[in-house]
């Protein structure tokens, strides 16, 4: 399927490896110029050149998204480059595992700015764009555990379950002006972080399903679409929705 978005310009950030890739280089696979970000230039760089490699217009851009600063630099450089943003893909890491009981002040804040402020900051840079164009799209990827909280993992619920309540209020404000917001909620997927903290590929989605996903919420034929959280977890959420 043509998913219409050749040419468009997308934002993919924390996009060097992981998910993240996965986004970016389906992105641009179906044409879109991508821009890619992450914390180590090595790391990004071989990312940007395998975008290259198959074909993709891509811009590597160093830097650590959950700085306050990184999300209006990072959406200036890539109007600076391409001209235009009209697909945005927040992303960012996920905090350490922890039990509600036990997570300190100082923990919450860092998983707060990571994974809920973070996002609504790159939301916030990107919509002047966005709605100048009378078109965009928006998806934050997250977790499957915005629609079923894990025991170990209450930093993550804490954060991500606050992005999924924000952006449901964001999407129903912003849908008359064009653009769409959508969340994509993936259980564990065979990236090389999850490989090497014992995961199978045998048991663990496809990164680049995933990214396909992603890229299909921020196509032409999505408009339609807009305060959702797809959940990508192999049926793992199902009854708990």
């Amino acid at each position: 399927m043509d998913l219409g978005i050749a040419g468009k310009v997308a934002l993919v950030t924390a996009s060097s490896k992981g998910l993240g890739r996965a986004s970016a280089e389906a992105l641009a696979g179906d044409g879109a110029k991508v821009v890619i970000c992450g914390r180590g230039e090595e790391t990004l760089r071989v990312t940007e050149a395998g975008i290259r490699s198959a074909g993709g217009e891509v811009h590597g851009v160093v830097a650590d998204v959950t700085d306050p600063a990184a999300p209006d630099s990072l959406v200036a450089e890539t109007i600076r480059h391409y001209g235009a943003l009209d697909i945005l893909v927040a992303n960012a890491g996920g905090p350490p595992p922890g039990r509600a009981l036990d997570v300190t002040d100082d923990q919450i804040a860092v998983a707060v700015n990571a994974n809920l402020t973070t996002s609504v900051r790159l939301v916030r840079a990107a919509l002047p764009s966005m709605r100048s164009a009378g078109w965009g799209r928006i998806c934050c990827i997250t977790s499957w555990s915005v629609k079923q909280p894990m025991r170990e993992l209450a930093l993550s619920n804490l954060a991500r379950t606050g992005l999924w309540a924000w952006a449901k209020t964001a999407a129903h404000d912003l849908f008359d002006s064009g653009v769409t917001l959508n969340l994509a909620c993936p259980g564990p997927h065979a990236t090389d972080r999850m490989l090497q903290l014992g995961g199978s590929d045998a048991t663990m989605g496809d990164p680049g399903d995933f990214g396909r996903l992603v890229a299909f919420l921020c196509s032409a034929h999505a408009g339609y679409i807009s305060g959702t959280a797809v959940m990508v977890d192999g049926a793992a959420s199902v009854g708990l929705l």
